[in-house]
Parts: C-alpha cells; structure tokens; sequence
C-alpha cells in the first residue's frame, strides 16, 4: 500500500488540501491500494483561522496537531520542524505532499527530504521574483528539493523548466483552490452582519491587508485605507482583519462611516461576500484566483505577483503600494472601465482528481 503524509498548516492550506483528501478517498473507494495521513502543523492556531475550515470544507479532524504556532518565522520554522521530525520517525511513509508557500511547506519539506522520503509540492513553481517575501523564499527552497510538481498554469511551468527540472517531473494539473471554489459555491451563505450593515449585492467592496510592507506601519496603513475609503462614492468597504492587522489598525486612529471592521471569517461566509461585492481590494495572492474565477474585479496593493495569469488572463490588477494609485484606479472601476477577464486553462474545478490518479501511478 502506497503512504502518503498531507501537510496542512495555514488557512490557505486548507482550501488546497480539501479537494486532495476526497480525491484520494474516492480512489480508494474505487479500490485503489492508497492511505493518507493528514498532519495538522499548527501554524495557524486561532480556530478562526484554522479550524472552522475543517468543518466547513469536510475534511476528516487530522491524526496530529504539531502545535507549531506563534513565535518569530524562524520560531515557527524551527518548531514545527522538531515536531515533524518526531512525527515522521513514529509515521514512516512513501510520500509527504505539501502545499502552497507557507512556513508548513518549506518546513516539512525540509525534514521529508532530509529524513530521505520523496517531497510533492502542489502550486509548486509559481513565483513572483521578490525575496522580500517570506512566501517566495518558502517556494523557491521547497522546489529546490521537491520531487514531484504540481502546478497550476503554464507561467509555473516554464519557470521550472528555466531552474532546470525535467520534463517528467512536471505535472499541469490546474488549481486546487478553485476546486474547493465550485465545490462549494453552492453552500456560500451570508455572515451575520450582512443584514445589520444593510449591505447590497454589488454595492459594497470587500478589502483584505495582511503584508508587512501594507499594514506593519501604522502610517502607511492609514494612508491606504483613507485612500480607500474616500474614492468608493460613499460605499460600504467591509474589512475582515487579520490578527496580525489588528492591533496596528487600532493604533493608527482609523475610521470611516463607511469603513466596516470584521472579525476573520469562515470560508463559506467570505466567499458569499466576494461573489456577492462589487470589487475586492486585496494583497493576497489567493484571493485573486478567486475573483478572477468569480469574475469580480480585483484590486491588488502589490508592484508584483506569483499568479500573473489572474492579471494577464483574469480580474485582477496590480496596483502598486503607493497609496496615492488607488484613486485614478477606482476611478475606473467606477467608470464601467474594469476589464471582464476570463478563467485559465485546467481551472476547472478538476485539478485534485488529476493529482490522485497521478499519486496512485507514481
């Protein structure tokens, strides 16, 4: 029987993993000689921003929580490391599948390969070529020592094949997101406050921050958002804060009538509202996978990106940080200028399925 380990330890791991662990289950349903193990690194240990997600996106309660969270990165790094390690040693297996960019992938990729068990790496290649980034630091040693590549658009393709990987140990499978997305775009549900806040169906925007270089000074943030929040024309800008966004927003003394502060949500609450808003204004990379399959349009406060198919093909726009782009930005949202965009090729809400029948051939 093939052993598969499935790292999962941050908020966008879940929405990745989801998709891999029902595959699996439905190869094995159909007789397949497979097992996985899905270890829970602890990462994330608010339950706002790990454990509902369990339960929303019905993935079994995993067999271990490392508890690695908190700390600095190396810390957490460090942490999270030790405890995979011992873990490993008690749970031999043939395979250890992480995913995405997070301290989790880089750091049990690490013991996996020093420990001489193969690595896969889902969303493996993408880049966005600026090591201030803690992300790309995580994805470019991850793909150094990764044997098998799981990618999501031709862009990560072809910046593999420059790092020299063959051929056949690439494998376009799509992108797993977008199969937690349309699986369950159905079960989206409004938050609580929808009614409260009396918000409209494209008549508010949605706004995420979590960078360092947007949010870690408080002056910097403030700028941001009141550019934000003064050239929307009066419209609710609903803001579900990060916890490491909180204390630094309360700090910097800012408020709006029409600035709406959020506790995290769940998955299926914050999907209903982007479907549902007229923009998102976002520096996460996942999330403009998301509008770009929703087609909501999607402001990017980042001078560059690791999915730059959502700009060249989808929603999405960089923008940049300077506070002082958002206006002549929302200036065309408003105008009706805003490009349509279309969905990538194999975002199909297929990808895991690829990546089980492949994991049940390798």
């Amino acid at each position: 029987m093939k052993h598969i380990t499935l790292i999962a330890g941050a908020r966008p791991n879940f929405m990745k993993i989801a998709p891999i662990i029902h595959a699996l289950q439905k190869e094995r349903e159909a007789g397949k000689d497979i097992a996985y193990r899905l270890v829970h690194t602890g990462q994330h240990y608010d339950a706002k921003m790990s454990d509902t997600f369990f339960k929303e996106l019905n993935i079994p309660e995993p067999d271990v929580n490392l508890g690695g969270g908190g700390g600095t990165q190396a810390e957490q790094t460090a942490a999270i490391m030790v405890a995979f390690e011992k873990d490993l040693q008690a749970n031999p297996t043939d395979l250890v599948l992480v995913v995405g960019d997070v301290t989790s992938t880089l750091a049990c990729s690490i013991v996996a390969k020093k420990a001489c068990t193969r690595v896969a790496h889902v969303e493996a290649g993408i880049r966005s070529f600026d090591l201030t980034m803690p992300e790309e630091i995580n994805r470019m040693v991850t793909d150094s020592i990764t044997d098998y590549f799981f990618t999501t658009s031709e862009f990560a393709n072809a910046n593999l094949r420059k790092a020299g990987i063959p051929e056949e140990r690439i494998f376009f499978v799509g992108n797993v997101m977008i199969d937690t997305l349309l699986a369950n775009k159905s079960r989206f549900h409004a938050p609580a406050f929808w009614h409260e806040k009396q918000l409209k169906q494209g008549q508010y925007l949605v706004m995420t921050l979590h960078r360092p270089a947007n949010v870690d000074e408080g002056a910097k943030l403030k700028a941001l958002i009141e550019q934000i929040v003064h050239h929307v024309q009066g419209l609710p800008v609903v803001f579900p804060i990060h916890p490491r966004t909180a204390k630094i927003f309360r700090d910097s003394g800012i408020a709006a009538d029409n600035l709406h502060i959020v506790e995290p949500l769940g998955y299926l609450e914050f999907n209903y509202l982007v479907a549902n808003s007229k923009a998102v204004i976002t520096d996460s990379g996942g999330i403009t996978e998301e509008t770009t399959v929703m087609g909501i349009p999607c402001l990017t406060l980042r001078d560059n990106t690791e999915r730059p198919e959502t700009v060249s093909i989808g929603t999405n726009e960089l923008i940049g940080t300077d506070p002082a782009a958002i206006p002549p930005a929302l200036a065309r949202l408003f105008g009706g200028e805003w490009k349509k965009g279309t969905v990538p090729e194999k975002w199909d809400g297929k990808a895991a399925e690829r990546i089980a029948a492949i994991l049940t051939a390798l």
